[in-house]
């Protein structure tokens, strides 16, 4: 019998697994996720599965309906400027205690980050404007790798489960030129350098303004039909 310790790896390891898919929209917004078909996919058990799932739901990327089982989320533009406030107030406040308690090492450990996001190509080559999930993860370790030094594991966490609902919205919404031309490489230098000059306020603004600028740009395009409809299969 697998031990506890065990059971826990597998399911954190099958639940960072399906985040991944997720975000990359490898389920559609309102799709059913059936527990069998999921188990042979990740080639793990149901009762596995179930727990990776059901972690998953305090981070918003799975809905669990009473009595009809487990869904990817359907996705609303009017939620989208709550989330995006919330994730604002949330990092204005930790990009300012991090660089208040941040180190030489933090510093260091921001620019190899920003260094791989930076090398790390953002569209896929077929065309279609899909982003990487090379380059979400990437993008996803360089925001985190600025708050990780203020101290505050809550604020951290929070902080991830509202990016990885920005990066579901960007993975919906319809790829139009001003979505797939923004020159986000360089908003990510001026924070980096706000960050490491210590220049708080700076640093909170420009967060605001970087992520303010990505929800107006999803607004404006508006989100894909597979997103909204809402598939029972």
């Amino acid at each position: 019998m697998a031990r506890r310790g065990d059971s826990d790896t597998l399911s954190t390891q099958v639940r960072e697994r399906l985040r991944r898919d997720i975000l990359v929209g490898l389920w559609h917004p309102g799709e059913k996720l059936q527990l069998a078909a999921l188990s042979a996919h990740y080639e793990t058990s149901s009762t596995v599965v179930r727990e990776a799932l059901t972690r998953l739901t305090g981070a918003r990327l799975i809905e669990l309906k009473p009595n009809r089982g487990f869904f990817v989320p359907t996705l609303s533009l009017d939620e989208l400027r709550d989330f995006n406030e919330l994730r604002c107030r949330a990092e204005e406040f930790g990009i300012k205690l991090a660089i208040e308690r941040g180190n030489l090492q933090w510093e260091s450990e921001a620019h190899a980050a920003h260094h791989t996001l930076e090398r790390t190509p953002r569209h896929a080559e077929d065309g279609t404007g899909r982003v990487t999930e090379e380059w979400l993860l990437a993008h996803d370790n360089f925001h985190a790798k600025l708050l990780s030094s203020c101290g505050l594991p809550v604020l951290v966490e929070l902080a991830a489960t509202l990016a990885d609902g920005n990066s579901l919205y960007r993975r919906w919404a319809v790829p139009t030129k001003e979505l797939l031309s923004r020159d986000i490489e360089e908003e990510h230098r001026e924070i980096l350098k706000a960050a490491t000059d210590r220049d708080a306020d700076l640093a909170g603004k420009l967060l605001r303004q970087h992520y303010s600028a990505t929800m107006e740009l999803i607004m404006k395009a508006g989100l894909l039909p597979e997103a909204t409809n809402g598939s029972s299969k």
